[in-house]
């Protein structure tokens, strides 16, 4: 099996940084896909956390909401809400944060909330803040996955609905954040984390087929590239058959 999408080896390479987490707080969409292939492939014992309560669910299929009754079916446990934030999340007890996007800036800070439209034109209303905002100010680490284009990595978010690295390194302590804030994005195009001295996002690793001017070209600001751009491995067969197995489910 040697055809792939470029959704498919995004979806895989999310779900591989998960390979060393305990507990991982989910996100609905790609996060939850990304989560649920990692408990299928390289994180077996991975533990699921919905914010709506779910502790430990290992949904059959990919749910469609937090609201799923799958996740609440196949938990360990289900608590209140303010137990999850309040007792899990902010306490620092989670490892990973997986989350989402509509827009991303070069420091990681993530729109989920409203676009722009342009004059004359209504905003676009977005699904909304969520326990983003928590997810990304408390987990230990905080990975995101999203499609790589101008229209989601921008130069300027039009609302700022969770802080990523704010305007550079130092932010997070300085806003008092408890956790260490996102680690990785994860794009169909490749992999860009923070540079240690200023947080600002850099290319380190291109999926197999994809180029940096390909990535530049979809980046709404100057992306910085590292010494050395790594080529990630493509999916193997089993990864591949466990998310098409995961999809039609």
């Amino acid at each position: 099996m040697s055809d792939w999408t470029p959704d498919e080896v995004m979806t895989v390479n999310a779900a591989r940084a998960l390979a060393g987490a305990r507990t991982c707080f989910v996100g609905i969409g790609l996060p939850s896909t990304a989560a649920n292939l990692a408990r299928r492939t390289c994180r077996p014992d991975l533990v699921l956390i919905y914010e709506s309560g779910a502790l430990g669910s290992k949904p059959a299929r990919l749910p469609l909401s937090i609201g799923d009754g799958e996740l609440a079916d196949t938990a360990d446990a289900v608590v209140s809400v303010p137990e999850v934030f309040n007792y899990w999340l902010q306490a620092g007890r989670i490892d990973v944060g997986f989350l989402g996007a509509a827009q991303l800036d070069r420091f990681a800070n993530i729109n989920t909330t409203v676009i722009d439209r342009g004059p004359g034109r209504p905003e676009g209303r977005l699904p909304g803040a969520g326990g983003a905002p928590e997810i990304a100010a408390s987990c230990r680490e905080v990975f995101i996955v999203l499609r790589h284009s101008t229209r989601n990595f921008v130069d300027r978010l039009d609302f700022t609905t969770s802080v990523g690295h704010g305007t550079g390194r130092g932010d997070r302590e300085r806003l008092g954040l408890r956790g260490g804030g996102p680690v990785a994005v994860i794009t169909d195009l490749g992999v860009l984390r923070p540079d240690p001295r200023t947080a600002e996002l850099v290319l380190t690793e291109l999926h197999a087929g994809v180029t940096v001017e390909q990535a530049r070209a979809a980046t709404g600001w100057p992306l910085k590239t590292a010494d050395h751009v790594a080529t990630t491995p493509p999916p193997t067969d089993a990864e591949l058959t466990a998310l098409r197995t995961l999809k039609a489910a």
